[in-house]
């Protein structure tokens, strides 16, 4: 069963999101409902039904789909979010151990931290020649830069390699350094 990530915008520009979804409990039918919810960028709020079927869970998604839109919160299409791309700078042409433990770490860091304030979802990542790249979706490019800074800064990652870049979704060819300022050459995935 898959996530349902709705936005609206305020008339103040204020960007907002519900979300729901089920998980299972590892080897039983029961699972937990949950509910999250906020203003983009901030800490959410969360409500959680246990013990609940997927069957039961699948008609409260339905439901909380139904009123999402009722109170005019839509999922955004790609084309209304940008990209976010962080990159180490490697030692390495290909990554080392430690390299692949970086990525490991850093994604689960940027998913989690990311997700509760509604910034978006790391979708990817790879590595070009002494470069880990790791991709993320975002509503608030400005605001997903200054977590992802948090973020990586509290996991005590190394922040001296950071080199952080945002476009619009069909603008990668368009990466626009975002951190550190100012750039000191132009910003490349390869």
């Amino acid at each position: 069963m898959s996530i349902v990530r709705t936005y609206r915008r305020d008339e103040d520009g204020t960007l907002n999101f519900r979300e729901a979804w089920f998980s299972q409990y590892e080897g039983e039918e029961l699972g937990q409902f949950v509910v999250n919810h906020g203003t983009v960028g901030h800490q959410s709020k969360t409500e959680t039904a246990k013990d609940v079927t997927e069957a039961t869970a699948l008609g409260l998604l339905d439901a909380f789909s139904e009123q999402c839109t009722e109170d005019g919160f839509l999922p955004l299409t790609e084309a209304e979010q940008h990209w976010v791309i962080v990159q180490y700078t490697l030692k390495s042409v290909e990554g080392t151990d430690r390299d692949k433990y970086l990525e490991t770490t850093a994604k689960e860091s940027l998913t989690g931290h990311l997700a509760w304030r509604g910034l978006g979802t790391v979708e990817s990542s790879d590595y070009a020649p002494r470069k880990l790249n790791i991709r993320i979706l975002s509503p608030e490019p400005k605001r997903a830069v200054s977590a992802i800074k948090t973020c990586l800064r509290e996991a005590k990652l190394d922040f001296t390699k950071l080199t952080i870049a945002t476009a619009p979704f069909d603008g990668l060819d368009n990466l626009k350094q975002a951190h550190p300022l100012p750039a000191k050459g132009t910003f490349s995935l390869s």
